[in-house]
């Protein structure tokens, strides 16, 4: 292949900003392709991180734009497009982004994370933005004094409604089940805050308003009774999914449709790679993704060659 790039790492999260500083002291040739027109990935949406060792208490947005940073600092090239098919000679790797345009490359590197599920229910595409969000902390403050709701059990959802209970006047906590599967710690807080009111076994059937949120129809899956809420803003917290779109026909996904690459990033596809969220591991943090764009790199310089 002619002029082909050492290299192309698929997004830019903290697992693909870590390979790609890792790749550029390597002097590998190689481009990050970033679907959206900013890095980060999933930690922009974050208020706080207090797990990330020496950052304490750091906003996500910050950390984001810190790993960005660092990679301009070593002058990591970045290419916005999205990846719609990846085809593999066996001596090479052929990359097509959805502009047509197209990127032949020893080596790929999936680090294209997660993103949220969706209910799939009326309204909710339409007032996206309008009421319908899948983050709290992006954008809670703009309702401030109002009734929001937030739907889902495990752990993402509990802490946003509690942050919501600081910020609104009331808080819907709405799950398809009884039993909660956030920590424990987080459903005592629950149980605490006074202007959560958790509503067990409804599903939303519907999100409603002319423009914007007004009110949802809810379900309750064990009776069939119907309710409806009035309320400002609903927050959608049911888990994510992973972003494998490129990967599917190209490398094994787990039932769950994540990677499958051992703790050296290496899938069943000789020249690919998964890093960070996207790929089968037990913790994804910040951290586990950094460690994962770095353990790449070096699996790559191990059996490219490069």
């Amino acid at each position: 292949m002619a002029d082909r790039k050492d290299l192309v790492i698929i997004g830019s999260g903290p697992a693909g900003l870590s390979a790609a500083v890792y790749a550029q002291r390597a002097m590998l040739d190689q481009v990050v392709i970033e679907k959206e027109p900013f890095s980060g990935g999933q930690i922009i949406t974050t208020e706080r991180i207090d797990n990330y060792l020496g950052l304490y208490g750091m906003g996500g947005y910050e950390l984001a734009m810190k790993f960005r940073e660092h990679a301009d600092a070593l002058s990591v090239p970045f290419l916005e497009g999205e990846v719609t098919a990846i085809a593999d000679d066996g001596e090479g790797k052929k990359i097509t982004l959805a502009n047509g345009e197209t990127i032949e490359t020893k080596a790929v590197l999936f680090a294209t994370g997660a993103r949220h599920k969706t209910l799939s229910v009326k309204g909710e595409k339409e007032l996206a933005g309008a009421g319908v969000s899948y983050c709290a902390t992006c954008d809670g403050a703009f309702f401030r004094g109002k009734t929001t709701a937030v739907v889902g059990g495990g752990d993402v959802a509990l802490e946003d409604a509690l942050y919501l209970s600081n910020i609104c006047e009331k808080v819907y906590l709405i799950h398809r089940r009884d039993g909660l599967r956030g920590a424990k710690v987080l459903q005592q807080k629950i149980k605490e805050t006074e202007n959560i009111e958790f509503l067990p076994f409804y599903e939303v059937q519907e999100i409603c308003g002319d423009g914007k949120v007004e009110n949802v129809i809810l379900k309750q899956n064990q009776t069939g009774e119907e309710k409806e809420l009035e309320l400002s803003g609903i927050f959608i917290a049911i888990g994510m999914d992973p972003q494998n779109e490129a990967a599917k026909g190209l490398v094994d996904l787990d039932a769950t449709g994540y990677i499958m690459a051992g703790e050296d990033c290496r899938t069943s596809r000789p020249g690919i790679y998964a890093a960070g969220d996207i790929r089968t591991k037990q913790l994804r943090q910040v951290v586990t993704a950094v460690a994962d764009g770095a353990t790449a790199i070096s699996s790559i310089e191990q059996d490219s060659n490069c």
